[in-house]
């Protein structure tokens, strides 16, 4: 538990310090390639029951698979010696967590929409999101950066680092198999629809509790004192705001973090979107007590890093004292 705790907040660290660089080799591409082979099961000539018996079968290999390799490199390094254990622990934890490549990426939308460069705003937000953005105004590419901040605090961030406090890295990277299938093939699609079904259910399922945390988290931290690039958040805005807005969402997950987010920061989220030339239509997600501007990205990137340390600290203290219980 002593190991497990220290490579905890040691990977938290390295995630803040280090980030995710490009040039670096990252597991969650293996699982990537890995679910892209499976993919191979759903072809055209099968009916839809016959996909959605492939679509499980992919998730249980997946999930299997990722879980059985963790496991064994874990088992391998402290066989090796408990330092040994101990650093690729603490690695496996700094590449599940994603603070500071979130934080990255968003503010890249954020220094070109500060320099003016409305066409370099839309380039930078397409890599983040999976809307069409050509046609985006200013408002338009701040509100994705912002909503994807905002709704990956959860799956991104707080999420894994529950999972991580309760299962180590295995359970971290079962976590992120499951997120990484539901991002490959849980469309409604034609395609996905069947196939990728139970990738998308057992993504709902296991973002379900986490996601309501990582709400309440950014509620909570709505309430520190402190100006985030001269404006304080409201968190009596944020709890209404969630507590009226966070189901307007097809997804019964997305619409926590982002609602609260948009009642902290005064603004409203959301609303209708194009997805690969269709328009669809979405309700908006809190109240316009102010206009969006792209000084709200950074903003959401406070409540991120807040929301972060806050997890971090209440997991550890967890830890801490399930170990002087059984000690």
């Amino acid at each position: 538990m002593i190991f497990h705790i220290l490579a905890f907040v040691t990977g938290f660290l390295l995630d803040l310090l280090i980030g995710d660089p490009h040039w670096l080799p990252h597991p969650i591409r293996l699982i990537g390639a890995l679910i892209s082979k499976m993919e191979r099961l759903n072809r055209k000539e099968l009916n839809n029951r016959q996909k959605l018996w492939r679509g499980i079968v992919m998730v249980v290999s997946v999930v299997f698979l990722t879980a059985a390799v963790t496991l064994l490199i874990l088992l391998l390094a402290y066989e090796i010696h408990p330092a040994a254990g101990l650093a690729v622990e603490s690695i496996m934890t700094y590449q599940i967590l994603a603070t500071r490549c979130l934080k990255v990426e968003s503010m890249k939308v954020y220094e070109r929409l500060a320099a003016q460069d409305l066409p370099g705003a839309r380039a930078a937000v397409s890599m983040i999101v999976g809307r069409d953005t050509a046609a985006l105004d200013e408002i338009g590419v701040a509100k994705a950066a912002i909503e994807t901040v905002a709704e990956n605090s959860s799956d991104g961030v707080i999420a894994p680092m529950l999972y991580l406090a309760i299962g180590g890295p295995v359970l971290g990277f079962v976590y992120k198999a499951v997120n990484t299938m539901d991002s490959m093939v849980g469309y409604k699609n034609e395609k996905n629809l069947y196939f990728g079904r139970c990738a998308a259910k057992l993504d709902d399922v296991v973002n379900y509790i986490p996601s309501r945390i990582a709400a309440l988290f950014m509620i909570a931290v709505s309430f520190f004192p402190g100006k985030a690039v001269g404006r304080a958040f409201d968190g009596k805005h944020a709890w209404r705001i969630w507590r009226s807005d966070s189901r307007k969402h097809a997804s019964p997950n997305s619409a926590q973090t982002e609602s609260a987010c948009a009642g902290s920061l005064g603004v409203q989220l959301a609303g209708d979107a194009s997805y690969f030339g269709q328009l669809v239509k979405k309700p908006a997600i809190g109240d316009a007590l102010r206009p969006v501007e792209y000084e709200d990205i950074p903003r959401a990137n406070v409540l991120l890093y807040r929301m972060a340390f806050l997890c971090e600290i209440l997991c550890v203290i967890v830890l801490a004292l399930v170990m002087c219980c059984f000690h």
